[in-house]
């Protein structure tokens, strides 16, 4: 990193890097042998359709903080965009919330129907997991990392807090448990991110993650505060999708247990705590440290 960083230059050059292994990464439809056309053009449509690519940027922000080569970082960023992508297309379906809009198009389902939009989250988290396979690392650090990207998904992670997401529509949570579900839910796959890119380096030691771990911890959980408060406060043209759908479904929200500005107050609090974690750390880890900023400044 150069001595004067800035987020936005580095952002917009980390996001044209996963948009483009994230293409990559799925052939194009036209004239493949390989596979049906219409799931790849489902799974083309369902991933490159923009979104900020968070837990890309915190692949590749911890990776490089560490000195890691970028050309090594980009199958990790990639696979948890695949997750990510994923979880979107079945969390859209009829079944679970059942939106229409996703980054302002119409959702996967809407698109392209319900089977095949099953069979793209199918396909993108097999993917996930392959691409992890292609690169040229240690074998050790492969199956650590293919472990860790495996449990922040299933039902000890994202899947797990899905499912008490579903559990808990039109019931009162508390604090604590809704605190709980929201580290699996959002919170898994972020902490996954960061400790992806960590893995990357072989020279990686076990008191570094902890603290990574900690500072993953923070964030994942601000995110989903300020997830909670710009469905209050925003609109669905900003949001690209529709605002007030927790409210609409019923759902246990930040704001509903604390109140708007106690949860505001809240995220920022865990984002100034994510920073002074890593104060600790000896790396230049200013592209973290302003991503942590980025997730309780963001629109959308």
């Amino acid at each position: 990193m150069t001595a004067s960083f800035t987020l936005t230059e580095w952002m917009q050059q980390r996001q044209a890097r996963i948009e483009q292994a994230l293409s990559d990464a799925i052939p194009k439809t036209q004239g493949t042998t390989l596979s049906s056309e219409s799931l790849l053009e489902a799974m083309r449509y369902s991933t490159l359709n923009g979104g900020k690519r968070l837990r890309a940027l915190l692949v590749y922000a911890t990776g490089e903080a560490l000195g890691c080569s970028l050309s090594n970082l980009d199958a990790p960023a990639s696979a948890v965009e695949l997750i990510h992508a994923y979880s979107l297309v079945h969390d859209d379906m009829p079944a679970m919330d059942n939106d229409d809009l996703r980054r302002g198009q119409p959702t996967c389902h809407k698109a392209y129907g319900e089977a095949t939009a099953l069979l793209v989250g199918d396909a993108l988290q097999s993917l996930a997991f392959e691409i992890i396979t292609r690169q040229t690392i240690q074998p050790q650090q492969q199956v650590t990392m293919i472990q860790t990207l495996a449990t922040s998904a299933g039902a000890w992670g994202m899947a797990g807090g899905q499912a008490i997401d579903l559990e808990s529509v039109g019931k009162q949570l508390n604090l604590s448990q809704l605190q709980a579900m929201h580290e699996l839910k959002t919170g898994a796959l972020i902490q996954a991110s960061i400790k992806l890119g960590a893995l990357t380096s072989a020279q990686i030691q076990d008191e570094t993650i902890e603290k990574l771990d900690q500072f993953a911890l923070c964030i994942g959980l601000a995110f989903q505060v300020h997830d909670d408060v710009l469905d209050v406060i925003s609109d669905t043209d900003t949001l690209g999708k529709a605002q007030g759908a927790d409210i609409a479904l019923n759902k246990p929200t930040y704001p509903s247990l604390l109140g708007l500005e106690a949860a505001r107050q809240k995220a920022i609090d865990l984002i100034d705590k994510a920073v002074a974690i890593l104060d600790d750390l000896p790396y230049d880890t200013r592209a973290l440290s302003t991503l942590a900023q980025f997730v309780v400044q963001r629109t959308h």
